[in-house]
């Protein structure tokens, strides 16, 4: 009888093209100007992306929209969040044992801090160029730059599975 041996890099393929966008819009306003400018209509999920932290749970909105003509799924994701813990005050201060609310900003992607928001496009198989969308996307005035990113060398691309 013959053992079928499945190795773990057999999925790990990338199969997805990743932009990242820098801008100060908010999500939803983005989304907007995005719509306007390529031929998809994103809208905002209900599903939201989790990342567990030590100080607790982020989550991430995303807009998407799935695209059947072509088979594509276009996912428009936020990539800095910031969430508030409350602590207990430690140490010999006059606030001692009050609560305190301490900001804390968590990234979906951390090595890349400075990107807002990032556009996974899934099975683009020579529909769109990157290039095309890259121009339709600097086209837009608030957006300040957009490039191409290559998935492979993103050491936290796990939490670009969802």
């Amino acid at each position: 009888m013959a053992v079928l041996k499945l190795h773990i890099d057999e999925f790990d393929e990338v199969d997805y093209d990743l932009i990242a966008i820098h801008s100060a819009l908010e999500d939803y306003r983005l989304a907007y100007f995005i719509n306007q400018k390529l031929p998809i209509i994103l809208s905002k999920s209900k599903d939201e992306i989790g990342v567990t932290t030590k100080e607790g749970e982020a989550f991430f909105s995303k807009f998407i929209f799935e695209d059947l003509n072509n088979d594509m799924l276009w996912t428009l994701i936020q990539n800095k969040n910031e969430f508030t813990v409350r602590k207990k005050s430690t140490g010999q201060n006059l606030f001692l044992n009050t609560d305190v609310e301490i900001a804390t900003k968590v990234y979906l992607l951390s090595e890349l801090k400075k990107v807002d928001y990032f556009l996974k496009i899934e099975n683009n198989t020579n529909t769109f160029t990157l290039e095309e969308i890259i121009k339709e996307l600097k086209s837009i005035d608030r957006i300040s730059t957009v490039y191409a990113i290559v998935p492979q060398k993103i050491k936290s691309k796990n939490n670009l599975i969802f």
